[in-house]
């Protein structure tokens, strides 16, 4: 009972914290490139939802058209080449990440599956299966209205409607899975399961999710699941254990940290456009940019790449684009 009194107190003081944070936060100003991605002629970007880079420089798009497809430009934004071209893995793209192997990895919502291309572009892993059209549309989870929840928790190697992946400096994979279940999953570099967090079941308890949306780790192998429809960043230790939560950054769709010795933390608040900048504590240092159509505006960011502290790619739903940002903080 102790023990229980002292979480739900951290919980608190963790709350009202993130309260107070949010007050006065600065405006930090920032630049974006005209039409910085240049794509053959008769060739067009959907739905942006993906965007990630590699250590060339060189940047990847998932994105939703009449087809989901992935594309690749280099560090000036040409377009380079397309990757996975009428995969069986593709239907309805959801993330791209890229490891520090420069591996290339795809989350798609609509196959329930993950894969990890190599730099040279060939499939070298595959997490996740997508349903056989013989079998007709599954129900996997008891979360409409009449259906009762499944009695065996969700497959250890099976996914429903995932969204986001994630690495540990030791390869370990975190996946968050995602519309359809409401868990975090750990995997080895090989893609053995080790441990999951959540059930096939929505919750707004610590430790339970409602949509993990996006998913990051930090250099300690902390991860960071933005718990969308709860409005909350929910912090954890590698082995999956509660650390902190914090509600001061509205509805996280999408975050990113930064690389180096002093790491930040970018969540984009899509609903309404701001993008937070904070400290890897939950302090927030401050935000940028507002919902709109033009040049600085955001349309639905769905995903961020942060290249550097000061250097970012987002990727807008609405608007159909990829931005290049150059942030211009006080003193630097």
């Amino acid at each position: 009972m102790r023990h229980c009194l002292q979480f739900w107190l951290a919980v608190a003081v963790l709350l009202l914290a993130g309260a107070l944070f949010a007050q006065d936060v600065p405006e930090i100003p920032f630049d974006s490139v005209p039409n910085f991605l240049k794509l053959p002629a008769g060739l067009y970007l959907g739905e942006a939802v993906g965007v990630a880079q590699n250590s060339k420089g060189h940047i990847f798009v998932f994105t939703r058209s009449g087809l989901t497809r992935l594309f690749e430009f280099d560090q000036n934004g040409m377009f380079v080449r397309e990757i996975g071209d009428n995969l069986y893995a593709f239907a309805f793209a959801h993330t791209v990440r890229v490891d520090s192997q420069d591996n290339i990895w795809t989350v798609d919502e609509g196959t329930n599956m993950i894969v990890k291309f190599n730099p040279e572009g060939q499939v070298v892993m595959v997490l996740g299966r997508r349903p056989e059209a013989v079998e007709g549309v599954q129900v996997w989870r008891g979360d409409l209205a009449g259906i009762p929840p499944p009695p065996a928790p969700p497959s250890q190697y099976g996914f429903y409607r995932p969204t986001d992946v994630a690495w540990d400096a030791a390869g370990n994979i975190f996946v968050a899975d995602g519309y359809g279940n409401s868990r975090v999953v750990k995997y080895d570099k090989n893609g053995r399961f080790i441990k999951s967090l959540g059930t096939t079941m929505k919750g707004s308890a610590p430790g339970q999710f409602n949509d993990p949306h996006t998913i990051a780790t930090d250099a300690k192998g902390n991860v960071y699941v933005g718990d969308r429809e709860n409005h909350r960043i929910q912090v954890f230790d590698n082995d999956l254990v509660l650390r902190a939560v914090w509600t001061n950054t509205g509805d996280p769709w999408g975050i990113c940290i930064t690389p180096g010795s002093k790491q930040y933390l970018y969540t984009s608040d899509s609903n309404v456009g701001p993008v937070y900048k904070m400290e890897l504590d939950g302090h927030i240092v401050g935000k940028f940019g507002t919902a709109g159509k033009g040049l600085k505006e955001f349309g639905w960011i769905h995903e961020m790449n942060c290249t550097s502290e000061n250097e970012l790619l987002v990727a807008e739903i609405l608007n159909w684009r990829v931005q290049k940002l150059t942030l211009h903080p006080a003193g630097k």
